[in-house]
């Protein structure tokens, strides 16, 4: 996706009948911003291990292997549907290699994200009643070092504040327009219903949105009002819902394995409200907030917006309703971050959030109208709040979350991009190949080559090296096949030919895993943890000494092999594995829920007794 529309253009049409000197000063906030912002994303160009994950797919896709991890498997990996496909098209149509497609998309997603951002501040605040628009809020995000962090990183971060941006800005568009036109309200409808498609969790955002177009009376339409209302629908939901139905019939789950692997129904309040502090404690980003908060209700009750219906669509169809949509959106998604448990990336989720928070100040006016008695003052309060966020914005970008060593805190948050840089070596890890110099990547690479009979690779409890379980005998013509259990999927995955199976014990990529319990206090994202024992039995190795490592137990390898006989398990493994018939599809369809819902015992002894497995009562 690219910036079709030049900001210049847009910003000079947004505002025709403003002096030149406002004019000059309203195009130059945006293009210095957006230049800062890429600037600043550029610096920090990375791609992290989870972009990586994201790209293995994308190699599947390409080879005609499916959207899947691994092909074989059908396994939804990628939590954003919409960016694992945009980089699969961008990818097939440039031929270049997918870690440059993935930052070059997301880098521009990103810039493209401030700049609607602002363009629909502007929009807010009237242009014709502000003699000067300052880019407040896009400052205050730009300057906040997870923001530039993850503008790049291969992750979905830059496509979802720029769709978040471009409905703001569709949004302030639709409420400022008299006869907002059937072609324009569809359009409308159409961005917000992609949400549970640019990330599950925004399906509250666009839902929102789509619940105010519907419900706000329509002007300058001739259709009927219910039949539009109707049409409203299916047009929003045409996308979402035929890859609803795919979805539950191809992967056997309604939303994406990492939403199981990872429990996101489930409630780590306290933890969730430490990765809120450890976003907003060290930069002590409450100080924006609470200054440009002050500074917009100023310019509200000074040149202000339309907070009265000015027209038949009633109140839902005003720029006030648009900013209390987008503002209630980010304390709703701040909440369910913090229930959730957050993250253990420092600040990535709360991305988002912060994004809907700084939308309505994204710009502000320097001074109002002339005609205001109270102008002199208004300016007074409106520039101190403006150099005050400058100052702040200058603390916060040259400001270090996590002082730790390692770059992991006690809480297991970590600066995920300067972690891998401390550990592989290198200023900008970009290229799979970069993280061959990750700890344990090399010996991996060595040690499949060492074994052309194929194998199960398990590293030691001490995470020292590897260890590979041998495949039992006769050993088919050209081996039976490597298949690495570890937990860093992505540089992995990019580092071995698509026919290496590649799974994780946190469950991200194997279904196994991921319908495990979790442990109520590990750390956040890896609190999912299936022994090696369980790998050694699904992949069918040998599982006897001296062939299985010392660290695994044969009697504890025995009753997993009886765990796995419940029909259960099995039927959920099917779910993924089996030939994808059309009866398998209605199936998948049919026990979609169900299979989400299901849980096993890492505990054999446990599972044994929770399923009771036929003729071990």
């Amino acid at each position: 996706m690219t910036l079709t529309i030049s900001p210049e253009i847009v910003a000079v049409n947004e505002l025709s009948g403003v002096s030149k000197r406002s004019r000059i000063t309203f195009v130059s906030g945006i293009v210095i911003t957006a230049a800062l912002f890429a600037i600043g994303g550029w610096a920090r160009r990375w791609i992290a291990d989870d972009g990586l994950t994201v790209l293995r797919t994308v190699r599947n896709l390409l080879a005609g292997n499916g959207p899947v991890f691994n092909a074989g498997e059908r396994v939804e990996v990628n939590t954003s549907t919409a960016w694992t496909y945009l980089i699969w098209f961008f990818g097939w149509l440039t031929g270049a290699r997918l870690e440059y497609v993935a930052l070059g998309v997301a880098l521009t997603l990103s810039v493209t994200a401030i700049v609607f951002a602002m363009l629909g501040a502007a929009r807010l605040w009237g242009v014709g009643g502000a003699q000067l628009l300052l880019p407040a809020g896009a400052l205050v995000y730009i300057a906040v070092p997870p923001a530039r962090d993850y503008a790049t990183s291969g992750l979905e971060s830059g496509l979802v504040i720029c769709w978040l941006a471009v409905l703001w800005w569709l949004l302030i568009r639709w409420s400022r327009t008299e006869k907002a036109g059937t072609a324009g309200v569809f359009g409308l409808s159409f961005v917000a219903g992609l949400a549970p498609l640019i990330r599950p969790e925004l399906t509250v955002v666009g839902a929102l949105a789509l619940l105010m177009i519907c419900c706000a009376p329509p002007t300058g339409i001739r259709l009927r009002a219910w039949p539009f209302r109707a049409l409203i629908v299916v047009v929003a939901g045409l996308a979402p819902v035929a890859y609803q139905i795919w979805r539950m019939g191809y992967y056997g789950l309604p939303y994406p394995n990492t939403a199981v692997a990872k429990d996101a129904a489930g409630a780590k309040w306290r933890q969730g409200f430490g990765y809120l502090w450890n976003l907003v404690g060290p930069y002590w980003l409450w100080v924006p907030l609470v200054v440009l908060g002050v500074a917009a209700i100023v310019a509200v009750r000074s040149a202000g917006f339309d907070r009265k219906p000015a027209r038949v669509g009633g109140w839902l169809r005003t720029p006030a309703a648009v900013v209390a949509l987008m503002v209630g959106s980010g304390v709703l998604l701040t909440g369910y971050e913090i229930r959730v448990g957050g993250d253990f990336m420092h600040g990535r989720t709360l991305l988002p959030p912060l994004f809907c928070l700084l939308l309505p100040v994204m710009m502000l006016p320097l001074k109002p109208s002339a005609a205001q008695a109270d102008s002199r003052r208004t300016r007074l309060i409106m520039s101190a709040a403006l150099v005050a966020t400058a100052g702040w914005a200058l603390f916060a970008a040259d400001t270090t979350a996590i002082e730790t060593g390692s770059r992991i805190s006690s809480a297991g948050i970590a600066d995920e991009r300067l972690y891998y840089i401390q550990n592989t070596g290198r200023a900008h890890p970009i290229r799979a190949e970069d993280y061959l110099d990750y700890p344990r990547m090399r010996a991996m690479v060595r040690d499949i080559a060492a074994s052309p009979n194929g194998g199960l690779l398990i590293n030691s409890p001490t995470f020292t090296n590897w260890h590979i379980v041998p495949p039992p005998r006769p050993v088919p013509d050209g081996g039976a096949g490597h298949t690495v259990f570890y937990v860093n999927l992505g540089m992995i995955g990019m580092n071995m030919p698509l026919d290496v199976r590649v799974i994780d014990p946190v469950g991200l990529a194997y279904p196994l895993a991921a319908h495990t319990f979790r442990f109520p206090d590990a750390r956040i994202g890896h609190d999912k943890n299936l022994d090696s024992d369980w790998a050694v039995v699904d992949a069918g190795m040998v599982d006897r000494h001296p062939w299985m490592p010392w660290f695994l137990d044969e009697g504890w390898v025995t009753r997993i092999r009886t765990a796995m006989t419940c029909p259960q398990t099995r039927d959920l493994l099917d779910a993924t594995r089996a030939p994808l018939t059309p009866d398998r599809f209605r199936r998948n369809i049919q026990k979609s829920l169900e299979y989400a819902r299901y849980r096993i015992d890492r505990v054999p002894e446990n599972e044994i007794e929770r399923c009771r497995v036929p003729g071990h009562n």
